[in-house]
Order: structure tokens, then sequence, then C-alpha cells
């Protein structure tokens, strides 16, 4: 039997009993199906029961958490917990505190214990309480994810012992709105779900060929004009099924990106905003022709794919786009800005005597080269700012910039050549993290770019390519999972494509690779659903239903 650590302490349980309860189904058994999997469960004897006077106690630094965990108990039970400052936990007690001595925890780790009396959270950092308070929720029956008051329900917590800490520091989603706009109020559930399953990086992916999504004062026509298409393509690209004749568009006014990203900040996700060059631009050209290389008047593009119209070279471009980032970091207090540079097809730059005309007058090699220079502009500018560069792995043609992290999505190749040159990595390979693929291959699925990703796989996922020497893979600091929306058209299509999906992510990125389970996997996810369908996730179920794509 593989050895874990789960220890299940229960008298009426012989040895032999015990043990086959140690690995995979042990916290299923006892009500312990929490995802992704803590460290350490020990499992005790009792329970406690919430109660209407019941209080959080919490100190300072964890009121925002505590505040939360209040709200999030009350539409269920119909009581609104009382919570005070403090420093001691009292009987029939939620505690929240900080242990500052707790080496054994990093700043997102924490423990819980449960006893008939009390619960008692402690973390080394807010974050850690933070995600204990998670797992708190899940520890409660399903039914304290409605939406509304639950009557006969006893909201009893089975007595544990929990430890718990992330694998990777770097536990990300990405989703995209360019191809198809998704409403605020989705983000913030978004954002809710990510955190739930205790993610902590939300990848926005805000501008692309298709529609241009954030205001930017200096420059607004990229949301008068850059954000909306007259129509979309139906279907694949090889099928000639045309168009639907349907407008579409959609962007977020900078007040409302500031209440999504405070929104993430209090539920401790870091928002990593994308803004795509010098590829994947056909927006910002349709609103500033300027931008382009042939000087053609340009529409948000209606196909899908690679458009061949990507930003020309010029420093008026470079100061342009350097402009737009400058109101980026006005919003996004985050470490890292993602400036896409994957599939910039160079043709247009080969075509162009302007952006000849530029590789002769830096010196350079190639048009290859000349994108890196690009990059390098878009680096310095926001290291001089205090932030970090971040880009697909496309960035890595012609020389990556020197303080760039990379998202390698063609394979484990980049990410490897890239941790061995020094470089942090993010992966994110088709592979095992691409859920705009379809997950089944039964029949009434709805419409996928394609490929095939089940459950399962996903799972499977390792992060650190195997190449790696130990001081190489420090450089990996975890992984996401990517929406791409071209054939995701809404927030419950979303949803469908993402869960269960995101639940394996979930535990691939937290949870140690040596304690991995299918079958005890498997279970926790059967004792998940009843939660999402109480958040109304509109999930892929384990037992085969009919699809549905909101």
């Amino acid at each position: 039997m593989k050895d874990c650590a789960i220890r299940v302490l229960l008298p009426a349980l012989s040895l032999a009993a015990a043990g086959t309860l140690c690995c995979g189904g042990a916290e299923a058994a006892f009500g312990i199906a929490v995802i992704p999997q803590p460290t350490h469960v020990e499992m005790r004897e009792g329970a406690f029961t919430l109660q209407a006077n019941t209080t959080i106690v919490t100190d300072a630094t964890n009121d925002a958490t505590a505040q939360l965990l209040a709200t999030w108990l009350e539409p269920a039970t119909g009581w609104r917990l009382r919570v005070v400052r403090g420093d001691k936990a009292t009987d029939n007690s939620i505690h929240l505190s900080l242990d500052p001595q707790a080496a054994y925890l990093d700043d997102e780790g924490y423990s819980l214990e449960v006893t008939r009396q009390q619960v008692t959270i402690r973390a080394h950092g807010a974050a850690g309480t933070f995600y204990g308070a998670q797992t708190l929720r899940q520890l409660l029956p399903a039914a304290i994810f409605a939406a509304t008051r639950q009557s006969g329900v006893a909201w009893e917590v089975p007595a544990v012992r929990i430890e718990d800490a992330p694998r990777f520091r770097w536990r990300g989603m990405h989703l995209d709105v360019s191809r198809h706009f998704m409403p605020k109020a989705f983000v913030l559930k978004f954002i809710d779900l990510l955190a739930l399953h205790k993610l902590n990086r939300f990848h926005w992916h805000l501008t692309d060929d298709q529609g241009w999504r954030i205001e930017i004062r200096k420059y607004p026509k990229l949301t008068q004009v850059g954000a909306w298409r007259k129509e979309t393509r139906i279907g694949h690209e090889g099928h000639k099924r045309g168009f639907d004749g349907v407008p579409h568009g959609g962007f977020y006014t900078q007040q409302e990106i500031r209440e999504v990203v405070e929104y993430a900040r209090q539920r401790f996700v870091t928002i990593v905003p994308e803004i795509e060059m010098p590829g994947h631009a056909q927006a910002a050209i349709a609103a500033y022709p300027e931008l382009g290389n042939t000087g053609q008047r340009l529409e948000a593009w209606t196909q899908f794919g690679v458009s061949r119209n990507i930003f020309n070279p010029s420093e008026r471009t470079i100061r342009f786009l350097q402009d737009v980032l400058a109101e980026v970091l006005e919003l996004f207090p985050g470490e890292f800005i993602h400036v896409g540079g994957d599939e910039a097809l160079k043709d247009q730059w080969k075509a162009s005597a302007a952006a000849q005309a530029r590789i002769r007058e830096l010196n350079l090699n190639d048009e290859h080269a000349l994108q890196s220079y690009f990059m390098r502009r878009m680096d310095e500018f926001l290291r001089a700012r205090g932030r970090r560069l971040s880009g697909w792995d496309g960035i890595l043609e012609g020389g990556l910039p020197p303080g760039a992290t990379v998202m390698a999505w063609r394979g484990a190749e980049g990410g490897i050549a890239a941790a061995r040159a020094g470089h942090d990595v993010v992966m994110a390979p088709t592979s095992h993290t691409y859920f705009d693929y379809y997950q089944s291959e039964e029949p009434g699925e709805p419409l996928a770019i394609g490929g095939f990703l089940p459950l399962e796989k996903v799972y499977a996922f390792e992060p650190v390519p195997a190449e790696l020497t130990p001081e190489e893979a420090k450089h990996i600091l975890g992984a996401q999972g990517q929406i791409w929306t071209e054939y995701i058209t809404g927030p419950g299509h979303v949803e469908y494509m993402a869960f269960p999906r995101l639940l394996a992510l979930s535990e691939v990125v937290w949870s140690a690779n040596e304690r991995k389970d299918l079958a005890g996997f498997l279970e926790r996810v059967a004792s998940h659903e009843p939660r999402l369908r109480n958040l109304r996730v509109n999930f892929k179920p384990l037992r085969r239903e009919s699809p549905q794509a909101k």
C-alpha cells in the first residue's frame, strides 16, 4: 500500500480497516472530501456543530477573512455569525489567528483543528488563514454552498486536524474574454471559484484580434471601435458555414476593473492582465490604423485562427503600447504583466520597407530579432516601474528579455529551455492544461476548438519536467489552465469546460505529487458535485448526462 500522511484515529475500527482508509478514499469515507487534497489529515472523534450563536474570533490581520467567512455561511444557515476581535478561542467559536512561529508553514499554509467545542485555524500569513477557511467550508455539509436558507440540516464539521501547504506558488487559471466577452458578474464568480479551490492567479486575456476589452483613456477608440465586431464565424475555419450576422462586443471600464481587482485581492487572487503584442493585434489596428504595416483599414476580426495583421515595429507604436501599459499598471498592482508574444506572423514585417529599415537601423539579424527587441523595450519599461514581463513561449524567438517569465504552452521544451537559461517558467502546455479542448468523446458535446483532454489526463500532469536538475527546477513557478473562447460563447459554457478539470488542476498545483491517487480523487469529485450544484456551476458530471453549454 502506498504510504500517505492521512491517519484515521477511530477506536472502533480494526487496524486492517484503518489501513484500507489510509489512502485515496479515507477523507471521502468520513465526509472529508476536500479539493485540493490537504497535506496531512488526522481524523478524530466527534464533531463541531455550527449554531446561530457561534462566534468567529479573529485578530486584525484576519478580520477581512472572518467577515468573508460570515458572509459565506449566512445564506444557507440564515445566521449572520458575530465576528469579534480577540486572541483566545472560546467554546462554540471559530478562531482565526496568525502563528508567526509556525516554521512548518509557508505564507499560504495553515493548520485547522476541529473539536466538539471549537474550530481553530492558524497560519503563518493571512493567505493561509483564508485557505483554512476555504477548507472549513468544504468540511461542512454541501448545503452550506446554497444561495438560500436550507432547513433540516445539521451543520456539523467532523473533528479533524489538518496541516496543509501548497506545492507551487503559481496556481493559475486563464480566461480569454476577447473572442467572446464575459460580463463582470461572471468574472467575479469565476474568481470565487478559483479561490475556493486555492488557485491564486487569474490570467485575464483582455486583448486580441477579435476584441479589445479594457478601457484606455488616452486612446478611446480602442474600445469605441476595437471592442466590437460585426459578426462571428460559425463553426471551424475549414467549414463553409458562413457567419452568424450578430454583432458582438463589450469592454470593462477602468472603474469595473478596479472593482474586480479589489474583489480578487480580498480572495488572495492576483490578476495577471494580458495585452497582446506584437501579434493578435487586429482589433487595436482597426481602432488606430497607423499601428499596422499596410495602411489598410481593418475591422475587428470576425474569423478565428491567427491574423497576419500585427503591430508595426516603429518607435511610435512602441510609445503607444507603453502608454497603454502605463494605464494598465495603474489598474493592476500585481508583479506580472503579460504581453503575449505568441503567433506573431512576420509576413508583413518581411514585406514592409519600414520594418526592414528598422532592422537595419538597429543592426538586427532578422524579424525574430526585431520581435526580441520589441519585447526587450517592454521589459525595460516594466522593470523600471517595479514589474515583471511575462509572455507565451513565442518570446523565446530571437532571445528572451533579461527579466522575462515564460509561459510554456507548446509542450515542455520551451519551459525547459527557459529554466535552463535562468528564467522563471509557468507550465501551460496544450497537452494537459487547455480546457477549450474536448473533455469527452461522447456524442453531443458542445463544439470545441479540437483536441481531447479528459479529466484523468489533467490529473496526471506533472509540471516539473524530469529533464531539469533540482537547481533548474526551482524556476518552475507552477502551472495554470487555459480557457480560450473562440467556441465558448457564454459563462455557463466556460463553467462546463472548466469543471471538473479545474478540480484536477487545483490538486496538481497544490497537493504533493507523491500523494496523487486517481481513484481517491474521483471519489472526492463525486462528493464535490453537490457543492458545485449549490453554487450553480454548470459542470460536466462524472456520470454521463446531457451536456449543457449556456
